[in-house]
């Protein structure tokens, strides 16, 4: 495995919901974590609207409905039920939105040349909510984002001694004479790219 990668890694957590601190910074519309939403799940939204074979202007569309509509919709989210998670409220609003998205094309079609006017008698064969429901490379694809983010807060020897100690699993020594530090030096940088993934991720919690 290349210790440059940050995309195999598997952390001891699965980030298969948001953690409550970032909720609450969610609903009293803190910008730092509006921000830290959008780098975890812009990129996963996008990827369902593409999946339903969105063009990509129409996904990047569609992303900044779903943002608008969690803006609006956020203070009711709660985890009443067991299996309950961000992800899964985050997608119905995504399902809702690609939905609206062709309905607001077929509306669009109505009144236009015979041609338009045909289209919309054809079933939207894009739209397909089971193919559109989050799947387990989901689950992968956030947790790579959370590394390719925890990444870019560290140096880039910081880095190499984690990946090569953590994910690698080399010895300690070995890490230490290759990277040209000391054994403590190792281990201070492990357990600060540690620290660079929960917060990225701010304060996860256990159930996650």
């Amino acid at each position: 495995m290349s210790h440059n990668s940050s995309a195999s890694v598997r952390p001891s957590f699965e980030p298969s919901s948001v953690s409550t601190t970032l909720l609450e910074r969610l609903r009293t519309q803190d910008p730092a974590g509006w921000q830290q939403f959008a780098q975890l799940y812009g990129p996963v939204v996008y990827r369902w609207c593409r999946r339903s074979q969105l063009q990509p202007q129409d996904a990047a569309d569609v992303v900044q409905d779903v943002f608008a509509a969690v803006l609006a919709n956020v203070g009711g989210f709660r985890r009443n039920r067991p299996g309950d998670s961000f992800r899964g409220w985050l997608w119905t609003i995504c399902q809702n939105k690609i939905r609206d998205h062709f309905h607001r094309r077929r509306d669009q079609a109505q009144g236009g040349t015979d041609a338009q006017q045909r289209w919309t008698q054809i079933p939207d064969p894009e739209w397909d909510a089971s193919d559109t429901a989050p799947r387990g490379d989901d689950q992968a694809f956030l947790t790579q984002r959370v590394m390719e983010l925890a990444r870019a807060g560290v140096q880039d020897r910081t880095w190499q001694a984690f990946w090569r100690l953590t994910v690698d699993g080399q010895e300690v020594a070995d890490v230490a004479r290759e990277l040209g530090m000391s054994v403590p030096a190792v281990y201070k940088a492990k357990y600060r790219v540690l620290r660079q993934i929960r917060n990225v991720v701010h304060d996860l919690p256990e159930e996650i």
